[in-house]
């Protein structure tokens, strides 16, 4: 049957049998490099909520006048004021030091330099806002009435 078809079907034909009984593919194995099975990274959807599942956001309940607690009058407190160019606040317990700055930054309208936290053997927290040379401490302090 293959003696009755035009020469370039031959050919064709021909080779296509030849690929049959040969295999035109030859399997290769990936290499691998490690000894464990890592399963594959897929793809991780955001998640799409369809409701909300609080009613309300959460309202921020350290603001400016729950972090600063109320300034320090001591002597020694008095002398950083002087010499330092520093305040000394009793601080909530919870507070951090940004929080701390933007405290003193929205209640007093200073710019703080640094700000140094310890928490006292009686359980509250000190923080000593070492303001920057334009501002004076002691006359941010005259101003909260400190001194």
């Amino acid at each position: 049957h293959l003696s009755a078809m035009a020469p370039a079907a031959k050919s064709k034909a021909e080779k296509a049998a030849k690929a049959v009984k040969k295999g035109q593919f030859k399997r290769t194995r990936k290499p691998r490099y490690s000894v464990v099975f890592h399963a594959p990274k897929t793809l991780k959807q955001a998640r799409e909520p369809k409701y909300a599942r609080v009613s309300a956001a959460s309202v921020q309940k350290m603001d400016a006048y729950a972090v600063l607690k109320y300034p320090l009058t001591t002597e020694s407190a008095m002398k950083k004021i002087e010499d330092n160019n520093t305040l000394v606040f009793i601080v909530d317990l919870k507070a951090t030091k940004p929080q701390i700055k933007d405290a003193v930054q929205t209640l007093y309208d200073v710019q703080s330099k640094r700000i140094n936290t310890l928490i006292r053997p009686d359980g509250v927290k000190k923080a000593y806002v070492r303001l920057t040379a334009d501002y004076d401490a002691l006359d941010v302090a005259n101003k909260i009435g400190v001194i």
